[in-house]
């Protein structure tokens, strides 16, 4: 990401943390498609995908809330201009408020390029490392890794929470997690 929009990018996540929107994206109650939380892939693909889309196509928020428990915090990692780290922490509606009109205006895709998955019982931490572009082909803007807790609630798969970072030269993605 450039440090331009890496700036933006911040200053808008960080003004839907410190205050209230004058307008909330509205976001439909749907319950979630069985296909997208039966399985950690199946969560996991459902996770890039309700964010992913050309300009001008809305995202699919109620669907990305059904991934997600009730309260959800999202923690969204980077540096503040004397190079010390900033959590930014938001709720969903906080992320969506703050992503949605930049998302739908310039276009947005996140995939995931390697995952490692550690599971004990019912719980699963996911490291999912992604890199994100405007167009489906278009060169890469950024990449980074999305720290994800999951639990099994013994009818489906939950997001209990999602943390980020992206890479930069001070921060580059370790090998381990690109292969």
């Amino acid at each position: 990401m450039t440090p331009r929009r890496t700036a933006a990018w911040l200053a808008a996540v960080l003004a839907a943390c410190s205050a209230p929107p004058s307008t909330q994206v509205a976001m439909p109650t749907l319950a979630a498609r069985p296909e997208d939380v039966a399985s950690i892939d199946g969560i996991i693909a459902a996770f890039y995908d309700v964010i992913s889309g050309p300009a001008g196509t809305p995202r699919q928020w109620g669907r990305d809330r059904t991934l997600y428990i009730p309260g959800v915090q999202f923690v969204s990692m980077s540096l503040m201009g004397d190079r010390r780290p900033r959590a930014a922490i938001m709720s969903h509606q906080q992320f969506v408020d703050a992503t949605d009109s930049l998302f739908v205006r310039t276009g947005f895709f996140e995939r995931e390029i390697h995952r490692i998955t550690r599971r004990f019982g019912n719980i699963a931490h996911v490291f999912s490392t992604y890199e994100s572009r405007l167009t489906p082909d278009g060169p890469i803007t950024d990449r980074g890794i999305n720290s994800l807790q999951l639990f099994w609630d013994g009818t489906r798969w939950w997001i209990a929470s999602a943390t980020w970072d992206e890479e930069r030269p001070d921060n580059p993605i370790p090998p381990e997690h690109l292969r």
